[in-house]
């Protein structure tokens, strides 16, 4: 085979030029650390590596979601635990506003702190959060939850939604309650009314009904559909009384009042605390039935109803009377409350567990995956030492040989 002395030059030359494009090679990888400097090098572990810088980016999206996350929690906290602290006080408030012995100044004297305490508690349940957006109102984040209407009631303005940020591949968080799940699911004590028509001859009067007891209650006869009347059908013996399940017919129980007719009966039966006062004739009849649109009813609400009866109710029996009940009814619904917001409390405690188990399982899969992306992608030091020695032998034979070859001539033999 014949080879003319330009072929053996261009082989000599490119032998040389892979030689040294080998060695630059494993030279770059020694410098940069990476056995994969283009994909061509290894498509397998090329491929595998972009789908773990992939997770990787996940993983640092997620850890950012997970810290914002716990910053809303704790912050929904903190004001809940304020809400609770105010909500204490005012029991106490309602408490004291119980005694018979104060005259309406006291009780006007009470309900005046009562609307400081309603104003701050409307202002924790507006907060907002780091971003200007309203903690309590739903997916609302810019609308104020909860607004004081011209009459002194409120509404909520919010909706029924969560917000929730992902933290993990399959597990989406909730970092915020909405304000009617909070503050105006809260169950209403005061939904039933009594409906009595005084016969004459009779100064008999009934207070509003309580629900003191809800298991009780939603274990009567007929429930939800449960009506009862309290009868005195004797005129023989007027203070002798029946109260019945109207829906059932259910007999609950029967009794007598007491003989003292100055101090008010306390007749308890389903769960329901009734108070009577006055002097029955036998003839009475009262019906007592729920209130579907009153089944509940929020916290500012409640206070809003105390603060009114503390400021308008005269000092008169009647008055006190009035007085009595709004007291009874605001202390079971601020207990309520007190109920609901707890529930809330303990669902942020348990999501910033849940966040902080989260938090140490991405770290441990972060950690894998840099360890995976390491043995993918760094060289081997030794073997490519090794190989940089051999590969620069090879080229320095490579380039003495090429200077032989070269130097072969025809014309040295004339």
């Amino acid at each position: 085979m014949r080879i003319s002395s330009q072929q053996a030059f261009n082989l000599g030359v490119k032998g040389i030029q892979n030689n040294y494009a080998e060695l630059i090679r494993t030279n770059q990888q020694i410098t940069t650390g990476n056995r994969i400097l283009t994909p061509a090098d290894d498509p397998v572990a090329s491929v595998r590596l972009m789908q773990l810088e992939q997770q990787q980016n996940m993983l640092g999206q997620y850890k950012d979601n997970l810290v914002a996350a716990n910053n809303s929690l704790v912050q929904e906290e903190s004001v809940l635990n304020s809400v609770n602290d105010i909500m204490q006080r005012i029991r106490v408030l309602a408490e004291e506003a119980g005694n018979g012995a104060l005259s309406q100044s006291d009780r006007q004297s009470i309900a005046a702190e009562l609307r400081e305490r309603e104003d701050e508690l409307l202002g924790l349940m507006n907060t907002k959060n780091a971003r200007g957006e309203y903690l309590f109102s739903g997916f609302q984040g810019k609308t104020q939850p909860f607004v004081r209407q011209g009459d002194g009631s409120f509404v909520y303005m919010g909706d029924e939604g969560q917000r929730k940020l992902q933290v993990a591949s399959s597990l989406d968080i909730p970092i915020s309650d909405n304000g009617k799940k909070v503050f105006q699911n809260v169950t209403n004590a005061a939904r039933l009314d009594a409906n009595y028509t005084q016969p004459t001859g009779s100064s008999l009067t009934v207070s509003s009904p309580l629900v003191q007891d809800e298991i009780a209650y939603t274990s009567a006869p007929g429930y939800p559909d449960s009506q009862f009347e309290i009868r005195f059908n004797d005129p023989a013996n007027p203070k002798n009384y029946e109260i019945v399940e109207t829906t059932t017919g259910t007999s609950l129980q029967t009794g007598s009042l007491d003989d003292d007719d100055k101090l008010h009966d306390s007749l308890v039966f389903a769960g329901v605390v009734v108070h009577l006062d006055g002097v029955p004739n036998g003839t009475e009849t009262i019906s007592i039935t729920a209130d579907p649109a009153r089944e509940k009813q929020g916290v500012l609400d409640t206070i809003y109803q105390l603060r009114k009866a503390l400021e308008e109710n005269p000092d008169s029996p009647e008055g006190n009377r009035d007085t009595r009940d709004a007291v009874a009814a605001a202390i079971t619904n601020i207990d309520h409350a007190m109920v609901t917001i707890d529930q809330t409390r303990g669902d942020i405690g348990a999501r910033m567990n849940i966040i902080e188990t989260t938090q140490t399982n991405n770290e441990d899969v972060t950690l894998v995956n840099k360890a995976v992306q390491a043995e993918l992608r760094e060289v081997d030091y030794a073997e490519a030492l090794s190989k940089l020695a051999f590969q620069s032998v090879i080229l320095e034979a490579a380039q003495q040989s090429y200077v032989k070859v070269s130097g072969l001539n025809l014309f040295n033999k004339i």
